[in-house]
């Protein structure tokens, strides 16, 4: 994780319901003839500009590298950073010989890249052993300000029931190991083998969050409370609720759009709370089949209303969901353009979804490799 969200705060100093947001974005590195990761991230960190490398890192393979923009209230200001930040890393890792792709795992078959040379990660290996996810996992993490961890932990219980719909959107992994999985976010189901991934549960108290991290710590589950890797946390350096459900997202358009929906839907979950709503406590494992249907369906076919556990369409939530966090959206003034983004995504369809579009095109996944190239750099897809 980058230093650049330390800053993050909660409301603004004029005491306004205006939160700050900010994205890590996790991008993977590729042969530019085959496709397939590789072991490439300390090449490309040597040509990145040196006013940039306090906003990349490495992450845990060596086939990764991550991103940080630093935290802002304008939407603008997180797409200049992710623009700027995207086009040199993709500069870099061409001046290194390899290609940067905003994808959420790798769909050419190869070999699994080595783990990062930290002690840390030496660690997870010897431990968990063979539960490292192929060429690479790549998530995007969204960091939204809160003004404590008391009122952060009752936000963790207000969004629970909206996050699968949020995965939807960010479906971006349908092809692995060569050939179409039958999942919208294959990504979702490697990510899933690690034993401390899973839906946050209904908290009581932060002392009840804290509770439950010593204990899962204590259990072997965890080294440490870096892994608490539960769909949303509270971040353990920043004062932010961290939403980490999704893939990584193939364009800017994407990660603004998804950036946007998470900090109304805090904003909203805060306004709840505030006028004393009670959070809707969803089953857990309602929970876990709606995430497991978001990543199989996107929102090309069918999600959960975790309301009722009916099956409805997944336009349908998403729609639902809009709606129900729009007045946030106004007051942060994200409407206009979330509306906008709203509409390429209904007319363009996820990151799945268009990587299968082009594969079939040409049946070729060197096409997929490309158009995913592009769209990392910020160019439209074929």
């Amino acid at each position: 994780m980058t230093g650049q969200l330390a800053e993050a705060p909660g409301r603004t100093a004029s005491g306004t319901d205006l939160f700050t947001v900010g994205v890590e974005e996790e991008f993977l590195l590729v042969d530019p003839h085959t496709g397939a990761a590789v072991p490439a991230v300390d090449l490309v960190m040597e040509q990145v500009p040196a006013e940039l490398r306090g906003q990349v890192e490495r992450e845990f393979q060596t086939s990764q590298i991550e991103i940080g923009t630093p935290p802002g209230l304008e939407l603008r200001s997180i797409r200049h950073s992710l623009g700027v930040l995207r086009v040199a890393l993709a500069d870099a890792a061409e001046r290194a010989g390899v290609r940067l792709l905003a994808i959420g795992t790798g769909p050419v078959d190869g070999p699994v890249p080595p783990v990062v040379d930290k002690p840390r990660f030496d660690r997870m290996i010897e431990r968990f052993r063979l539960l490292v996810p192929g060429p690479g996992n790549n998530g995007m993490h969204v960091h939204v300000g809160i003004p404590d961890p008391e009122i952060g932990v009752q936000v963790l219980n207000h969004v629970r029931p909206w996050l699968p719909t949020l995965h939807a959107i960010t479906t971006n992994s349908p092809f692995a190991r060569g050939e179409d999985t039958g999942y919208a976010s294959w990504r979702s189901v490697e990510w899933e083998r690690w034993p401390s991934v899973a839906p946050t549960p209904y908290l009581e108290s932060h002392e009840h969050y804290e509770r439950l991290i010593r204990q899962l710590i204590s259990s072997g589950v965890m080294l440490d409370e870096g892994m608490l890797y539960w769909y949303a946390r509270l971040s353990a350096k920043y004062p932010t609720v961290e939403i980490r459900i999704g893939d990584v997202c193939p364009s800017v358009d994407d990660t603004v759009l998804v950036a946007a929906l998470v900090r109304a839907m805090v904003a909203t979950a805060v306004d709840d709370i505030t006028a004393g709503r009670p959070a809707i406590r969803t089953d857990h494992h309602l929970l876990v089949g709606a995430h497991w249907r978001a990543a199989h369906d996107g929102l090309e076919g069918d999600g959960v209303d975790v309301t009722t556990g009916e099956i409805r369409p997944a336009w349908e939530l998403l729609d639902r969901f809009v709606e129900r966090v729009r007045p946030a959206l106004e007051r942060h003034d994200d409407w206009a353009e979330v509306t906008d983004l709203l509409g390429g995504l209904r007319r363009h369809g996820t990151g799945a979804a268009r990587q299968r579009a082009v594969f079939a095109r040409g049946g070729q996944l060197a096409d997929v490799v490309s158009d995913v190239a592009r769209q990392t750099r910020g160019m439209s897809s074929a």
